[in-house]
């Protein structure tokens, strides 16, 4: 584990003051990687507040190029990053806010021919996807290769984000909260609408989340439900299901 340079103590000193960080664990982030599938309205805030508090090495995935739909929601970008890839924009934004950390930028969709290799290495994953196809392949990765994984959604005025320790064997994944069906309805931000703030709100939860994993903070599984109208928030806790058709995929070992 690498020590703090003189640099990062002074741009990591709020965190270095806290008991439940400190140099030990400043250095358990920097020393960290965390892949965020999809760079969108979710991944915008979690990506910011990652690079800010020194996620060593952060890998970004997303084949979408930046459109002026985009700006109501996705505070990554600006008017300048119309037509360029979210990946290669978001990562000049990143690097120009911490040029301490790797980023590293996969203009790049998710499928099950390339999900091995473009998730290698991470320690964490963030499912900032859209939509149900990648979620569930990301969740069979991790529950394959023992990886945590943060995932959230937001549509129109309610968002949720949940986690998965798949560290141990008895943890419940995606699939037991949302069973796969042939009649799973598409909602997305594109056809539903949704409150930009209620993004920021669970991308930046997300990265919270994904923090106290690594600081040791934070085991086990759950499910949060946030209104973004009334501000309240519910905490479920969340057990395996015995029939859940995505744990016992036969195969998935093999991702």
């Amino acid at each position: 584990m690498s020590a703090l340079s003189d640099k990062e103590q002074i741009r990591y000193s709020r965190h270095l003051l806290l008991k439940e960080v400190g140099h030990a664990g400043q250095q358990k982030l920097k020393s960290a990687h965390i892949v965020v599938v999809g760079a969108g309205g979710l991944g915008s805030p979690a990506l910011f507040y990652l690079a800010a508090a020194g996620i060593g090495t952060l890998t970004l995935i997303d084949d979408d190029k930046v459109e002026l739909s985009n700006l109501q929601r996705q505070v990554l970008y600006k008017i300048n990053h119309m037509g360029q890839a979210k990946t290669q924009a978001a990562a000049k934004v990143l690097s120009s806010l911490n040029n301490q950390i790797t980023v590293k930028p996969l203009c790049q969709k998710l499928n099950e021919t390339n999900c091995a290799e473009l998730l290698e290495g991470a320690d964490i994953i963030l499912d900032c996807s859209d939509n149900f196809a990648t979620r569930y392949l990301v969740n069979r990765y991790c529950l394959a290769k023992s990886i945590p994984l943060v995932s959230a959604a937001a549509i129109a005025t309610q968002g949720q984000v949940m986690s998965f320790d798949f560290r141990h064997k008895h943890s419940p994944c995606y699939g037991c909260v949302f069973p796969q069906t042939d009649e799973q309805t598409a909602l997305n931000c594109d056809n539903a609408g949704v409150l930009s703030p209620l993004l920021g709100v669970m991308g930046s939860m997300q990265s919270l989340l994904a923090i106290n994993i690594l600081l040791g903070h934070k085991a086990g599984s759950e499910f949060i439900q946030f209104d973004g109208l009334t501000l309240k928030q519910q905490r479920f806790n969340i057990q395996k299901d015995s029939e859940c058709s995505e744990c016992n995929r036969e195969g998935r070992r093999d991702l």
